[in-house]
């Protein structure tokens, strides 16, 4: 099974994935932020996470809304905070 960029449909290899999504997260595409934020959350690196899921958020995607609010709640990188936490819910 190839693998296809989900937006213009071309296959794509896993070096080119990187550098397409490094593409999109240039254009602002809130998805691509909302991806490397999980990936930084796996890294354990919480304050990239913050700042991609961040920008994500303030493009509309609720993904990185939900992932916001998972952070405030753990206190993942960020302060606990509850009001934070509902608010991005």
């Amino acid at each position: 099974l190839d693998r296809r960029c989900p937006f213009c449909r071309h296959p794509v290899d896993k070096g080119s994935q990187k550098e397409a999504r490094m593409k999109r997260i240039e254009a602002n595409d809130p998805l691509a932020l909302t991806e490397t934020g999980k990936d930084a959350i796996d890294k354990d690196d919480y304050k990239s996470a913050f700042e991609y899921f961040s920008k994500a958020a303030e493009l509309g995607d609720v993904g990185a809304h939900f992932s916001l609010s998972l952070m405030y709640q753990e206190g993942l990188g960020v302060e606990k905070d509850e009001k934070k936490e509902v608010y991005h819910l």
